[in-house]
């Protein structure tokens, strides 16, 4: 779990880079209705908020997939991989579900105890995404330099554990997913994924993700995920970080849980109503970072 006494310099970051966000952004789109899931539909997300629990375990217990109750609740996983320090390299593990019939690759969140997982955060410009990595990606695409960076050290790493998963399993099948940094992580993992493996069908499922990219990074998640979803807990504030004001977009597919508990779908990218966590926490001042960690659907994130 996450070190209370630690949250006043997560907050700091918070403060620099989301003092204000606009309620509305200039030439969005009409809002389609707001509607609520059902029980049988937050319940199909149970197995994936498990999975970005998990990546906070320790790779030397998701190797063997002993980590307590987070690998228990996912009793069909197969290991492949895992890797990471938590510090200066966020754990991470790729393998293979029998009953979703999915690979599975999760990174873990921000760790605020330790210092270099929170460079990563605070290192927010916006630049072009690598090229080499991300193979015919448009200049104009940009994603948040740490986050960027980050998910560079795995890349290739990573690519070869899901390249040995999906020959194992005769699968194409693939779903990235991960909370806070972890949700970054896994979000351009999703995108790095689909470039490299264009005949696989990969999907992301995050869960706190802070905004990630521009625009056109945006656009380019909504045209090539459709079923993407990411899950926000009631006034959890960094889902509205790093600020719209610096150029940083949602990708549409939020899922946002209301104070009731209630679960509703916000359509659209930085969906402004009051059900959603744009217009929800418009600043950090109306925001909970408590809220961050869960529940969700009763899991809270950390091993």
């Amino acid at each position: 779990m996450f070190a209370q006494a630690s949250w006043s310099l997560y907050f700091l970051f918070l403060v620099a880079s989301a003092f204000a966000s606009p309620t509305a952004r200039a030439g969005i789109e009409a809002r389609a209705a707001i509607t609520a899931l059902t029980a049988a539909q937050i319940t199909a997300y149970k197995p994936y908020t498990y999975y970005a629990s998990t990546a906070y375990c320790s790779p030397s217990t998701t190797i063997n997939w002993s980590c307590g109750t987070n690998c228990e609740a996912n009793p069909s996983f197969v290991p492949v991989a895992s890797g990471g320090d938590g510090d200066s390299i966020q754990y991470w593990f790729v393998g293979y579900d029998t009953t979703l019939k999915s690979v599975i690759v999760s990174h873990q969140g921000t760790d605020v105890t330790e210092i270099l997982s929170v460079i990563t955060d605070t290192e927010f410009a916006l630049e072009t995404m690598d090229s080499t990595l991300f193979t015919g990606v448009s200049s104009s695409v940009k994603v948040h330099d740490g986050f960027g960076k980050e998910q560079a050290k795995t890349a290739t790493t990573v690519l070869s554990a899901v390249k040995t998963t999906m020959s194992t399993h005769s699968t194409s099948t693939i779903t990235t997913t991960g909370h806070s940094l972890g949700a970054a992580l896994s979000l351009l993992d999703a995108l790095y994924l689909s470039v490299q493996l264009p005949s696989a069908s990969v999907n992301f499922i995050g869960y706190g993700l802070p905004r990630v990219g521009n625009q056109a990074f945006a656009n380019l998640i909504d045209s090539k995920f459709p079923n993407l979803a990411h899950i926000n807990n009631k006034e959890d504030m960094v889902p509205i970080v790093p600020g719209e004001l610096l150029g940083y977009v949602h990708p549409s597919g939020e899922k946002h849980i209301l104070d009731n508990s209630t679960w509703v779908a916000c359509p659209g990218q930085d969906n402004d109503s009051q059900e959603c966590s744009t217009g929800d926490v418009p600043t950090i001042f109306n925001g909970d970072i408590d809220d961050h960690i869960g529940p969700y659907d009763g899991v809270e994130m950390g091993c």
